[in-house]
């Protein structure tokens, strides 16, 4: 652990300067190595008061090669920096500038690679331990039907069982590092993107009446909902867990046991990869920051929220639509747009025969992501329209 000191960060006319009216707490969580003679670490900086209860975390790029997340947290170190100074902050707020060093380094012919860890072709963003047996032997029945020592005593299990992993690869180390450093946070902002898209969020459905305000805060048309997407993502194994372990005590008590949804989780889609602008990214920081505002992270008037764009869809309702083959990918149809079943959203054309197939929605909603790549392969999900039915079961993520 180092004390850090603030860099200055300018962009255009306007200056932010990280001033040194205060160390921040920089921590380093040291990878294990992948080989010998290198190193790598997750760096975490910490505002705010430790001693209020509260804690929200906020990671950037799990998927390294997502670039909007990086540029929004360097804004949000900018506003968090300010709200320490002024004592605004009422909790301690975690805050990671890059949550993937393995994912940042890796680099094949020239193309950054980083969704998938290039040593076990596994996503960054899926496959996260599921710990509702190893907490369930940890935690006493009586204490977690005390409403004032049940969420104290699940949370410092939930610490103590992650610490106790097995762990030996690299990525499961980096699994390991972020789930402790967000197991017992009371929220958990994934920022992500998409390859083209549209401001989007992913969260349970459970937990939607209270990520309402982050949707409209940050102007999100797209909400897409489900208690289970399948491939444990990180979001899941934060917020999931506690209805989880609820059910599993209850099994294994013959009493039913119920546990309050003490973590809020939720992936936040930064439009498209590309969608990289400092006026972007300065809008989304303040609505993050408005979003802890609302949520008694950050003292101050509650701000007022804007109207919802459209309602939330279920993810098992966002059906894909798939390439039947190889060939060069036209857009016809702009992203936004409400679309019925059988629209027209793309050409496809074959460079061989220069025939076109047509690409229709597979359902009426909202286009809001498409593959930015002009040229596609065979089997290659090329756009995404979020329907209002749920109409697909098993896992709903894309790999």
């Amino acid at each position: 652990m180092k004390l850090g000191i603030r860099a200055a960060f300018s962009w255009q006319s306007r200056r932010v300067s990280f001033t040194e009216h205060q160390a921040i707490k920089e921590c380093h969580h040291p990878l294990v190595l992948s080989a010998p003679g290198t190193q790598r670490e997750v760096v975490s900086l910490h505002y705010g008061p430790i001693d209020r209860g509260r804690k929200a975390v906020i990671q950037a790029s799990l998927h390294a090669d997502e670039a909007p997340g990086l540029l929004v947290a360097q804004h949000l170190r900018a506003q968090l920096a300010e709200l320490e100074q002024s004592g605004q902050l009422q909790a301690e707020v975690v805050l990671l500038p890059f949550a993937n060093p393995i994912g940042l380094a890796q680099s094949l012919l020239h193309r950054h690679i980083g969704r998938f860890d290039l040593a076990s072709g596994q996503n960054f963003n899926r496959h996260y331990p599921q710990l509702v047996e190893l907490v369930a032997r940890q935690v006493s029945l009586d204490e977690v039907q005390d409403p004032e020592r049940c969420v104290p005593q699940v949370r410092a299990a939930l610490r103590q069982v992650v610490a106790e992993l097995t762990i030996t690869t690299e990525l499961q180390s980096l699994r390991q590092i972020l789930l402790g450093l967000a197991i017992d946070a009371d929220l958990v902002l994934d920022l992500h993107s998409d390859s083209e898209a549209l401001l989007h969020l992913y969260t349970a459905t459970s937990l939607w009446p209270v990520v309402e305000p982050l949707a409209r805060l940050l102007g999100s048309p797209v909400n897409l909902l489900a208690e289970e997407s399948g491939d444990d993502p990180f979001d899941e194994a934060c917020s999931m867990l506690w209805p989880r372990l609820a059910a599993k005590l209850s099994a294994q008590s013959g009493q039913t046991i119920e546990l309050p949804a003490a973590c809020v989780a939720v992936t936040v889609e930064l439009r498209g990869a590309g969608d990289v602008c400092h006026e972007l990214a300065a809008s989304d920081a303040r609505g993050l920051i408005d979003y802890l505002r609302w949520s008694g992270f950050v003292v101050g008037p509650v701000p007022t929220l804007p109207g919802l764009l459209h309602p939330p869809s279920p993810l098992a309702g966002c059906l894909p639509v798939v390439a039947p083959h190889a060939g060069v990918l036209v857009p016809v149809t702009d992203l936004g747009a409400l679309v019925r079943a059988g629209d027209r959203l793309a050409d496809l054309v074959d460079p061989l025969s220069g025939c076109v197939t047509t690409l229709a929605s597979p359902v009426a909603g909202l286009l809001f992501a498409r593959l930015r790549e002009r040229y596609v392969q065979a089997g290659a999900r090329v756009a995404k329209v979020a329907g209002t039915e749920a109409l697909r079961a098993g896992k709903l993520l894309s790999d």
